[in-house]
Order: C-alpha cells, then structure tokens, then sequence
C-alpha cells in the first residue's frame, strides 16, 4: 500500500519526470531515497557476467521499490530503470525514517509490502528451479495473473517476449518457442501477438 501522496509531499518529498530507459540507481550505489511511484513502470534487475539481464521486480503506480537497503545501510543490490516515461516521488532516508516514527499504520503498511514481496521472491525463486520451460512459463503467468487480481477467465500478459525471458531466466529463443507451443496446447492464447493467459 502507498504511503500518502500529501504526506510525502509534506516531509519534501519531490516530483522526477523521467523518460524511458532512465536509470534510477545501479546495483552497489549507496542507498539514500525512498522512492514511490505515480505513473509509470520500473524494473529492477540484475545483469549475469554475458550480460544478460534477470529481473528482479516490476513495479507500477502506487507501488515503492527499492526500501529494503535503506534500513540496513547497504549499497542497492539492483539496477532500477524506467519502463516508459515515469513520475517518480522521491525522499531522502533520514526524512522517510521519520515518516515511519510519526505514523506507526504507514509501518505495519511497509511491513506487509515488504512481507509480499518476500513472497514474490520465493514464487521467483520456485520458479528458477523448475526445469521444464513450459512448466516455468506457466507458474510465472500463473503467479501474474493471482497478484492481478483479475476476474476474467482470460487476461492479456503486458509482457514482451523479452520481459518473460529475464523474468523466468530463459532464452528469448526459448520463450518464443514454449508459448507457441503453450497456444497449441490451449494453455495460452496468442492473439495479434499479444498473450493472453
């Protein structure tokens, strides 16, 4: 759950426009904001010595990223990066600590984000292990669709076939190849080359 927008603002919180593609902090800077977001997309990831890209996270309106750093004093552990041209609030650490020191609800709220997203580390981490793209394909569309919410028998994945990829650390060769697959099988649909699960 977000914290307050006005309450943000109030402890000098300020507004980033920025462009896709724009990098927001790189793995091993020191960490030194709390960042939430009001439009747009971030992805957070890591690149393996081929550099190829593992994402970490992706994050949406209404969404933070980034906190767990700021209160253990470590460097960021990934790169966070723009998706598409983003509104950032960002506030520096020693102000969001004292945001969580005068309003004990937004810290059982930041407890129960950090405590999903421990969740969503250990689907991530299941899924890296099962061995069967098609089946790690699914458990990641699977995971998506239940964090959605979504009623609908169907929905549309908003994901590339690059973004699966670093997401469920397969090829993109492999990917194209499983959904083709996945659509056969009537397990995905693949319509105008947009996935539906």
């Amino acid at each position: 759950m977000p914290i307050d927008t006005d309450i943000l603002i109030t402890y000098g919180a300020t507004v980033n426009r920025l462009k896709k593609n724009t990098v927001i902090f790189s793995e091993g800077d020191k960490a030194r904001y709390y960042f939430q977001i009001l439009e747009g997309q971030v992805k957070t990831f890591n690149l393996n010595p081929k550099q190829k890209e593992f994402v970490q996270g992706i994050f949406n309106a209404g969404e933070s990223f980034g906190e767990p750093p700021l209160f253990i004093d470590e460097a960021y552990a990934a790169t966070a990066v723009t998706m598409g041209d983003t509104i950032l609030l960002r506030l520096l650490k020693n102000t969001f600590m004292d945001i969580l020191k005068d309003h004990p609800a937004i810290q059982m709220s930041l407890l129960e984000s950090f405590s999903q997203k421990l969740v969503d580390k250990s689907v991530s981490a299941r899924i890296l292990n099962v061995q069967s793209p098609e089946q790690r394909i699914l458990e990641f569309l699977a995971h998506y669709k239940k964090k959605s919410s979504a009623s609908e028998e169907r929905i549309l994945v908003p994901f590339t076939r690059q973004e699966i990829a670093n997401l469920t650390g397969l090829r993109i060769e492999t990917v194209i190849r499983t959904l083709r697959k996945l659509n056969e099988a009537k397990k995905v649909d693949i319509t105008n080359h947009k996935v539906y699960y």
